[in-house]
């Protein structure tokens, strides 16, 4: 199983204080990787980082913004000149805003594109300048279903999971040549902090269940092997390529 072993990188998880953010640092740890926490909110980050520690794992944290690119810059550079180089990025950063589009506030529109395509920009950017100079390196973008899938009252966030897999595109079109992979994952419907108010709405869990062919939602810890195997030497020829995880649902009728 050395083809999966990560025993000896780093991976950096922007937004890993909670939900799939952390079950993917979990797991990469699981698998040999150093992790390095990434959030705004110092107590969330110091705690996620408690939690991974007593559970083995070596965590380093990093406190910023992942929608400013300056202080993003400042944050990688001084990492990989302080501390040691990091091999695999998984963008992970990501928000939800729900609301009719012909009533769709412009401040929303434009928080959702900061913060779910912005911020795959600027840390991806940054990480990769130092990838490229090694001639090697892991970034993994978080989509979603709704890269290829539209549903009611999401129009602006499905525009900003379709600009992350195209921008996964050109990642791998720009860099696989300095030996890079860039790839992504698009999780289906997990039960997690961003999907709180679908998990609690009856309705909505029983669609879920009938359009799913799985017939059930998620488990944030069924993204995990998909993590791993981009973040691997397994996947050494994979680039550009946008992985569903999602029970079925975008291949189903």
């Amino acid at each position: 199983m050395d083809l999966f072993s990560l025993q000896g990188h780093s991976a950096l998880i922007t937004g890993s204080s909670q939900g799939i953010g952390f079950a993917l640092a979990h797991g990469l740890a699981k698998a040999g990787a150093r992790i390095i926490l990434n959030g705004r909110d110092a107590d969330k980050l110091a705690a996620a980082a408690k939690e991974l520690s007593a559970d083995g794992a070596q965590v380093d944290t990093l406190r910023f913004d992942a929608t400013d690119h300056d202080a993003v810059r400042a944050m990688i550079d001084a990492y990989e000149s302080g501390t040691g180089p990091i091999d695999i990025l998984v963008n992970n950063a990501g928000m939800q805003h729900r609301g009719e589009l012909e009533n769709f506030p412009a401040d929303a529109f434009e928080k959702l594109l900061q913060t779910n395509v912005a911020s795959v920009f600027h840390v991806g950017q940054a990480v990769a300048r130092h990838m490229i100079a090694r001639g090697k390196g892991k970034v993994i973008n978080i989509a979603s279903v709704q890269t290829s899938l539209a549903r009611p009252g999401i129009a602006p966030y499905t525009a900003t999971k379709g600009a992350v897999g195209n921008l996964t595109k050109g990642m791998a079109t720009d860099w696989a040549k300095h030996g890079l992979q860039c790839n992504a994952i698009a999780p289906g419907y997990f039960d997690t902090p961003l999907n709180a108010a679908l998990v609690a709405d009856p309705d909505f869990t029983t669609w879920l269940e009938k359009r799913t062919p799985a017939g059930r939602w998620g488990n944030v810890e069924e993204l995990v092997g998909a993590c791993i195997f981009l973040s691997s030497a397994a996947s050494s020829f994979v680039n550009g390529h946008t992985l569903y995880v999602d029970g079925g649902i975008t291949a189903s009728l």
